[in-house]
């Protein structure tokens, strides 16, 4: 599994990635088969130390834990155990809804794109209809199953999730409704 461990603004030693390395590995390993990357990120809000991690799984699932307390090793425990308890229940979906996958999933490349929000208040009105973009980024499109897609957005409390269907092969999405349930839009599939 490859590691990129960093802080912000503040200086990560040697010491923290070995300890770093060996926890998240051993939490990763014991419920995932093939994780492909980890990405750990150290920052500082006031007093606190704040630990965010973000695992990507051979499996298409992207496992994400955040933790803050006042000890940078602590917080990274912290973090560890929501990330340990994450891939648990992933596991246990898995082995009660599917069948193991035997090849990786497949991850096509995308951009993602953040748009200025507008605020309406005193401005004049807008001369075109043209959002402005003040950021862009590369983001990762998993081919899965619709079921797998659901149990992915459901673990990482996403309101919604952008896959390419294995079954059709084209690029559907689904959400979290209002009413609790789950929306999917699959633009080929139109009747």
């Amino acid at each position: 599994m490859q590691y990129q461990i960093s802080g912000k603004q503040i200086d990560i030693g040697e010491a923290l990635q070995v300890y770093v390395k060996e926890g998240l590995g051993t939490v990763v390993e014991k419920y995932a088969e093939r994780p492909t990357d980890a990405h750990v990120i150290f920052s500082k809000n006031g007093s606190e130390f704040v630990c965010e991690a973000i695992v990507h799984l051979s499996t298409g699932l992207t496992a994400q834990a955040s933790a803050h307390t006042h000890d940078i090793h602590a917080a990274f425990d912290q973090c560890a155990e929501k990330m340990e308890k994450q891939l648990r229940r992933y596991k246990r979906r898995l082995k009660d809804h599917h069948t193991a996958r035997p090849d990786p999933v497949e991850v096509f490349g995308g951009a993602s794109y953040i748009l200025a929000a507008e605020e309406m208040g005193d401005s004049p009105e807008p001369e075109g209809m043209e959002p402005i973009i003040i950021a862009e980024m590369e983001t990762r499109i998993p081919a899965l199953s619709v079921g797998e897609a659901v149990m992915q957005m459901e673990l990482a409390h996403a309101p919604v999730l952008v896959f390419r269907n294995e079954k059709s092969n084209g690029v559907n999405v689904v959400y979290r409704r209002e009413d609790g349930n789950i929306g999917w839009i699959d633009p080929g599939n139109v009747a």
